[in-house]
């Protein structure tokens, strides 16, 4: 199995929205989305990721939850994304099937270390830019900040920029080493931008790594 390169976060001023949005960014040929709810109790995440992984299906599309690794593992999500302050990856991996996957965020080489440490399938790098999908936004790292990282890694771990990117952004990210993006408000606003992502990392990207989970975990 090979990981996309091309993530949707899901938005929504309503969990409803986020659902919406979800089902168009299947629609529009996302091969991977997360869910991505905040605030809410466990019962209705619940609620929500169990309707998303019925849209899901039904476009053969993968569903990663954020931070909710048990509910990821009710609902049979693909995998799960931990935020730097979530769950540690190496109890969630514990508690996890094999077959799902562990995304965890990044903004510094020590982040991204650490997380290789506890093994996880992918890493989320960033903010790239400026974004307001989050609060307490992290250092902005942009290009330098990711090449001076990309360099000193040198891992065979799929690395995903996150945060305000832009279809004109692909091509120089992916210079870095970066192996795809992962992408909020530009799909948000229009899904069709999601076939102008995917021929960015296209035509940019020669020869994408052949990403498989570590099931010796």
């Amino acid at each position: 199995m090979q990981l996309p390169n091309l993530h949707y976060i899901s938005q929504g001023e309503t969990p409803q929205e986020h659902l919406n949005n979800i089902k168009s960014a299947c629609t529009a040929g996302a091969a991977l989305v997360q869910l991505r709810l905040k605030n809410l109790s466990p019962k209705k995440v619940l609620k929500f990721a169990t309707e998303a992984r019925e849209i899901t299906d039904h476009y053969q599309t993968r569903l990663i939850i954020n931070d909710h690794y048990r509910i990821a593992k009710e609902v049979k999500a693909d995998g799960v994304h931990l935020g730097r302050t979530d769950t540690c990856p190496s109890i969630a991996r514990k508690y996890l099937e094999s077959w799902q996957i562990i995304g965890g965020t990044a903004n510094t080489i020590g982040d991204c270390n650490l997380l290789l440490i506890k093994k996880v399938d992918y890493i989320g790098l960033g903010p790239y830019h400026f974004t307001k999908t989050k609060e307490r936004l992290s250092p902005i790292l942009g290009i330098e900040g990711y090449a001076a990282i990309m360099k000193e890694l040198q891992t065979t771990i799929p690395v995903i920029a996150v945060g305000g990117i832009a279809i004109n952004d692909v091509p120089k990210i992916l210079e870095t080493g970066i192996y795809g993006v992962a992408v909020a408000s530009e799909i948000t606003k229009n899904f069709n931008n999601i076939n102008l992502f995917k021929k960015a990392l296209e035509k940019t990207s020669i020869e994408e790594q052949v990403w498989r989970p570590n099931l010796n975990q």
